[in-house]
């Protein structure tokens, strides 16, 4: 693969899409030195895997690319990158390249070579075919920029001592949730509690 063929990325995010019949996530791409982004349909169970590494939380028992990443790391071997390579009909296809010479680089489902790259903390490669063909640049959203300076302009409220925020509480109580959740393996409702604390806390 040649440095200009492709593009470093980040995970900026994952949100829930209405898909049919539900369960699909939109896992947004964000170029690294630029604005391009790329969103990436993926199923929850796949978007449940990237979002507990993205959040720093252990399951109790190794999950699957936990399971891949302990068999890879045994064998003395490691990733060096993944790499999404190109998109046919409709389909996103992606490579692992594991640091072994010898070996070809990996066909692999996108969601499931993300999942190793945050296990393995190495670069995610996008072709810039598909940044070309798919990707976008999000408008400025000048409105969003005025009302944050009126909202600069207001005096702040004063806060009483000892008062709790209701909001706060439940924050609280759903991050309480989230841990039990994810110590029963309840990774769906764990989910479900994640995208609600995010909600709840962009919200304040």
């Amino acid at each position: 693969m040649m440095e200009n063929e492709r593009v470093q990325v980040d995970i900026m995010g994952l949100s829930p899409t209405p898909a049919p019949g539900g369960g699909g996530y939109a896992l947004i791409l964000k170029e690294i030195g630029g604005e391009r982004r790329l969103p990436i349909i993926i199923g929850s169970f796949e978007a449940q895997h990237i979002a507990l590494e993205l959040e720093g939380i252990k399951p109790p028992r190794p999950l699957t690319h936990d399971l891949i990443r302990n068999i890879i790391e045994q064998l003395g071997f490691s990733i060096s990158y993944v790499y999404i390579s190109e998109l046919r009909d409709g389909t996103f296809y992606a490579k692992i390249k594991m640091d072994v010479g010898s070996v070809d680089e990996i066909d692999s489902r996108p969601s499931d070579a993300i999942a190793l790259a945050l296990k393995f903390a190495v670069p995610i490669y996008v072709s810039e075919e598909v940044m070309n063909e798919v990707s976008f640049i999000p408008e400025k959203e000048e409105a969003d920029s005025d009302s944050e300076t009126e909202t600069e302009k207001q005096p702040e409220m004063p806060t009483i001592p000892g008062d709790v925020d209701p909001q706060i509480r439940k924050v609280n109580q759903l991050k309480h949730d989230l841990k039990e959740a994810v110590e029963k393996e309840d990774y769906e409702k764990a989910a479900s509690l994640r995208d609600e604390i995010k909600r709840l806390e962009l919200s304040r």
